[in-house]
């Protein structure tokens, strides 16, 4: 009999140790959870600071108020507005890397496909938006003067550039064309950065669509043998 009572006792025990350790793995999961949510809403009101300030007005303040936090959780999680910064452009940058990581990766395996879907997943509206923008826009103005985005900046766009150049030295070769495939890389990066810069300043005649026609524009022009007159017009209507 008090062999019995002692298995049942020990069985009792595990049973609850077995639901204890779900509900606490359940409760760490959620903790974390909140937290990255609480980052998340943090980051996001930043990038609304930025594109509504900017760099310099935008506080620590302004940011809690924002994501709807106290101002004591914005430091807890990232301590000073210069963490929170390097933290923002982060994810921008991830974000951005992501995108057109997928576009490359939907567009198969023929590289003047790749090539045309990285440049119209440039202007698609998630990446491509004026809050966005401008949030980049504070961000530039400030990279000169600041190592550390320049060091993340300088990483991340010399493995985006390199695709570029090794896609287009795939067509040089495939279409026989004569120009230096790291020359043309440069020309066609620097044509959609300066696209860029001039939605990000509200020029009157450039939209989102005018920008993604003149991109697809230089395409043609750069590769006809092919990007053909009917593949650039009706890539128009993308986005």
């Amino acid at each position: 009999m008090l062999e019995t009572v002692t298995h049942m006792k020990t069985a009792e025990a595990t049973d609850n140790e077995a639901q204890s350790a779900p509900k606490g793995d359940a409760e760490k999961r959620g903790r974390k959870a909140s937290k990255e949510v609480r980052r998340s809403q943090l980051i996001e009101a930043t990038i609304d600071s930025l594109a509504k300030r900017g760099y310099a007005e935008t506080t620590m303040a302004d940011v809690a108020d924002g994501a709807g936090l106290s101002r004591g959780i914005v430091n807890f999680h990232f301590e000073s507005k210069e963490k929170l910064l390097i933290a923002t452009l982060q994810h921008m940058y991830d974000e951005y890397s992501a995108h057109w990581r997928t576009a490359l990766q939907k567009a198969g395996d023929d590289p003047a496909r790749q090539l045309q879907q990285l440049v119209w997943a440039d202007f698609d509206r998630s990446i491509c938006n004026k809050r966005k923008l401008a949030a980049w826009l504070a961000f530039w103005g400030e990279a000169k003067s600041r190592p550390t985005y320049q060091a993340l900046s300088s990483s991340r766009d010399a493995y985006y550039q390199q695709v570029f150049i090794d896609l287009c030295a795939t067509l040089k070769e495939s279409g026989g064309y004569s120009y230096d495939p790291q020359a043309i890389a440069l020309a066609l990066s620097a044509m959609l950065e300066g696209l860029w810069l001039r939605l990000m300043m509200g020029t009157e005649d450039t939209t989102r669509e005018t920008a993604l026609q003149a991109a697809n524009a230089f395409l043609a022009a750069a590769f006809p043998k092919h990007y053909g007159q009917r593949e650039t017009e009706a890539s128009k209507n993308r986005g």
